[in-house]
């Protein structure tokens, strides 16, 4: 083999090399960086205060996140199985009136039921379950984690299991209780909706109103703290 062979040989294995570089980095910059922080918003800014401010262990946390579970393929919701929803979340915010702890337990229910429903693990997982929801619904999945929480509080006190669910030494009060249920509507709504159902559901005049409900799922009348009967 003559060296001019030789030479062209390295030439071309040093360019295919490079190239397999170069898609690698772009691989991984659909993942890390810039990309992670659009992909997880604020889930990005939790990951890295858990990390005390290490940037490159968060992302490294997201990235495998992201490997995990971001090739889950979300299943659509049969419009019987929507209304079922819907009909039972609606059910849950009435119910908080009279017994805002047994409200909260039921949307905490309910968020693990859809999202199985929708494809993600079994709401027997719920660390699991999070987990892949972060990465598919990343802007809300924290009201899931709040409201997870506050249901996991029991009537006598705290459970030992979450004692910090509410940042006191005692069971959260009827304010802590409507906030989470608030907060955790936004991710049922994006559930529930999905994608194709979103566009039709959301009509143009529906507006998020500063509490977080929306003008077209408004809250049960009594629902505000100054009117439930506990607190």
């Amino acid at each position: 083999m003559s060296t001019g062979v030789i030479i062209a040989l390295i030439v071309i294995v040093a360019a295919i090399v490079a190239v397999a570089a170069v898609l690698a980095v772009r691989a991984r910059g659909s993942h890390g960086g810039h990309g992670l922080k659009r992909r997880f918003g604020p889930e990005y800014d939790r990951a890295v205060a858990r990390h005390d401010g290490d940037v490159k262990a968060a992302e490294r946390e997201l990235d495998a996140l992201v490997e995990r579970h971001g090739g889950l393929r979300e299943r659509p919701l049969e419009p019987a199985e929507r209304e079922r929803f819907e009909a039972r979340w609606t059910a849950a915010q009435e119910r908080f009136v009279d017994s805002p702890q047994e409200a909260v337990t039921e949307a905490d229910r309910l968020l693990a039921e859809v999202a199985g429903a929708r494809g993600f693990p079994d709401g027997d997982q719920y660390e699991e379950q999070l987990a892949a929801l972060s990465v598919h619904h990343a802007h809300h999945v924290q009201g899931y984690r709040r409201v997870h929480r506050v249901a996991r509080v029991r009537v006598n006190g705290v459970d030992t299991h979450d004692a910090s669910a509410t940042g006191t030494s005692g069971a959260p009060g009827t304010e802590d209780m409507r906030a989470a249920l608030v907060e955790a509507r936004a991710l049922f709504d994006d559930l529930v909706g999905g994608a194709s159902h979103d566009a039709g559901r959301r009509r143009p005049q529906e507006r998020v109103s500063q509490n977080g409900s929306r003008s077209g799922h408004h809250l049960p009348r009594g629902f505000h703290r100054h009117q439930t009967k506990e607190g």
